[in-house]
């Protein structure tokens, strides 16, 4: 008999309960829900455990716990639940992610046990777009990568994550987990790029998709070609395909002082909805 509070590991019987929580915030939960969707509720397969929190017996709400720890439509009785769980157990992730507000105090009673970390990001908008561009016309070139190009893609998504991320995604393991990831992207057709000369000049892609939403990432510009708009047009053209063959809704999340993105996403059509929080380790 479960008490009137309680935190546990879930189970893959649990996985009902657990998607409805999930698509209660279709938008903010796409890369939770996309795994969960594909792997169920088993860590091996899930790459984590995803704790609930429950109250009155009712599965109210969830935390992903894996290389990242994501709080999921918490209230603020099982944020303090989680942080409690995170602390005992020590830290295991690479980032604390999630909507600004869960996150933050997350973090605020993870951070004298965790900290310092080595960068918080505490305002990243979350923005939206359900039509393509009106404004912006895609680039014609911009398309999916095929799977005999990702000697060309690589460079670029190592370039995209360092400069975003601020270390090597080659670090630890000579890069066999990351690459395998942007194959996986690449083989199920959601990597995008404009390709010229056996170089990515642009590239993006749908890191998370489910039935309700997807998420794009990953978005750079080839550091000589900054500055043409490229970064416009290009995504006109990915938000094109995610709507077409996707999802119906397409969101992303940028860093709060990247003016120029902001400004351009809104151009394409994007409308900020709310705000993530990061805290990178």
């Amino acid at each position: 008999m479960l008490t009137e509070t309680t935190t546990r590991v879930l189970e893959p019987a649990d996985l009902g309960a657990a998607l409805a929580v999930l698509e209660s915030a279709p938008v903010e939960n796409a890369f939770v829900t996309a795994r969960v969707q594909v792997a169920g509720l088993d860590p091996w397969r899930l790459g984590g455990e995803m704790w609930g929190w429950y109250t009155e017996g009712r599965l109210r709400s969830l935390c992903y716990s894996g290389a990242n720890l994501v709080p999921i439509c918490a209230t603020p009785e099982a944020v303090r639940a989680f942080a409690d769980r995170a602390r005992r157990i020590g830290r295991r992730c690479s980032s604390i992610v999630g909507p600004a507000e869960a996150t933050g105090e997350l973090w605020r009673l993870l951070e004298p046990h965790w900290g310092p970390a080595r960068d918080v990001r505490a305002h990243q908008p979350l923005m939206v777009a359900e039509e393509p561009s009106a404004t912006v016309t895609p680039d014609p070139l911009v398309r999916r990568v095929r799977k005999d190009e990702m000697e060309a893609i690589m460079p670029a998504c190592v370039a995209m994550f360092t400069e975003e991320v601020g270390v090597s995604p080659l670090a630890n393991d000579g890069g066999l987990l990351y690459q395998a990831r942007v194959a996986e992207l690449v083989g199920s057709g959601r990597s995008f790029a404009r390709i010229e000369d056996g170089k990515v000049v642009f590239k993006a892609e749908i890191g998370a998709a489910t039935r309700q939403a997807c998420q794009i990432q990953g978005v750079w510009v080839a550091p000589e070609h900054r500055g043409k708009r490229l970064s416009e047009t290009g995504m006109a053209a990915v938000l094109r395909y995610a709507l077409a063959d996707v999802a119906p809704v397409v969101s992303l999340y940028v860093n709060d002082y990247n003016t120029p993105a902001r400004a351009a996403y809104r151009r394409v059509g994007f409308r900020e909805t709310g705000a993530f929080m990061s805290v990178l380790f």
